[in-house]
């Protein structure tokens, strides 16, 4: 019997342990309490049956087959981390290569793309992954933008706020409001007329009507702020009309009070029409200067559906003088129409009323109607652009003929 247990030791110390330390089991235990177990076992029953003989041959075999599965079951681990280390190195060459690869994988992402059955399935599975990463960030762009731009919102309200409980500042633009007001007042006795002609509304939509109202209540502010304003007419006005409800719907319950003369008149009812100018573009006659002692018109319409020579008949009509602004004498005209929308006349009157330059007043002009203004007489301009128009024409048709003998030579060598 000790023979028997030595036996067993030895087996152990010699075989097993060895073998583990080899594999990296060192910690495991387990088949040297399996060992110990067994060799209790075999104590007690030899103790309890002494005829009985020990098969040492079965039991070698039941320990190599639990060594043998503990140690395949060892070694597919690192297997495992090797085939997902290739993976991702073969990622990485993709994505240096340009593929759609995404940035960051999961390893249950690897393993679905290992699985993939053929190079044309792993392409479409990584650029489904790469798609749906890019949702993701701009999705959190997008949260990021919208939480910087509430935050800028805040920032402003609690700005205003805080003006609005300057005290320094509210007396400050109630003075100016009162300043304003009194030079509208001014102007309503001693100031030059500015007639508004309101009888274009069966000639434009709703729509149109109420861009026209937003024109002109801008270029009302820009006059109560300057420092001579217009008189402002609103004549041929009816009542409950769409640009009535228009002018209501933006002032409300200042409307009644605007330092303006509304009535439903026509301007010829009320100004001798010898001193009457109707601004149009269509006009063959160019305006000059500015006359203070004359009464401009100004039609108040959206041009864009307007047909052309409308203004212009109407003032034929009614027998009355008309101009049109120099646009082509000073500005270099690129593209587009030469009208201009009503708070643009508006600047350019006020200009020319309070400086008589020209230059100044058709800087409100939008920029991209025009190149530049003109320095030389228009006539040269136009001469000079023309000359440049011919050589580029010239040199774009000696290059076409170079290009063509250069093909033909070449057919020509073919054959």
């Amino acid at each position: 019997m000790q023979s028997a247990n030595m036996f067993l030791k030895k087996i152990v110390r010699s075989s097993v342990l060895p073998f583990a330390a080899q594999h990296g089991m060192k910690k495991d235990l387990f088949p040297l309490s399996r060992t110990l177990s067994l060799s209790l076992c075999l104590k007690q029953d030899n103790s309890c049956e002494p005829s009985r003989k020990l098969d040492l041959d079965a039991w070698k075999k039941v320990m190599k087959s639990g060594l043998q599965e503990e140690v395949s079951e060892t070694v597919l681990e690192p297997k495992e981390l090797s085939t997902l280390a290739a993976a991702r190195e073969i990622l990485e060459m993709w994505r240096l290569a340009g593929r759609l690869v995404p940035e960051n994988i999961s390893e249950e992402q690897l393993k679905t793309f290992m699985e993939c059955p053929s190079k044309s399935a792993k392409k479409k599975y990584l650029k489904y992954l790469h798609l749906k990463e890019l949702y993701k960030k701009n999705d959190k762009r997008k949260m990021d933008e919208k939480r910087e731009r509430r935050l800028e919102a805040q920032e402003q309200a609690s700005k205003t706020d805080e003006t609005k409980k300057n005290s320094f500042v509210c007396m400050w633009s109630n003075t100016m409001d009162k300043a304003y007001n009194w030079r509208a007042a001014q102007s309503m006795i001693f100031g030059q007329p500015l007639v508004f002609d309101m009888s274009y509304e069966k000639e434009m939509s709703v729509r149109e009507v109420a861009n026209t109202v937003r024109q002109i209540i801008l270029g009302e502010g820009s006059n109560r702020r300057s420092v001579d304003p217009f008189h402002i007419h609103f004549c041929n006005f009816k009542d409950d009309s769409l640009y009535h409800r228009e002018f209501i719907k933006h002032y409300r319950e200042t409307w009644g009070k605007l330092l303006i003369t509304v009535t439903d008149q026509c301007y010829t009812e009320i100004f001798p029409k010898d001193k009457l100018i109707y601004l149009t573009a269509d006009s063959p006659k160019v305006m000059k200067t500015f006359d203070h002692d004359k009464i401009y018109i100004v039609g108040s319409m959206v041009d864009k559906s307007i047909k052309t020579g409308v203004s212009l008949a109407r003032a034929k009509r009614l027998g009355l003088e008309t101009a049109a602004l120099p646009l082509e004498k000073y500005l270099l005209w690129s593209t587009g129409g030469k009208n201009l929308t009503l708070d643009q006349m508006m600047h350019i009157l006020l200009t020319l009323k309070d400086t008589a330059d020209w230059k100044k007043a058709l800087e409100f002009v939008p920029k991209r109607k025009y190149c530049g203004f003109v320095n030389k007489p228009v006539k040269e301009l136009k001469k000079t652009l023309d000359l440049m128009n011919t050589l580029k024409l010239g040199k774009r048709r000696e290059e076409e003929q170079k290009q063509f003998a250069k093909n033909y030579s070449k057919k020509y060598k073919l054959k």
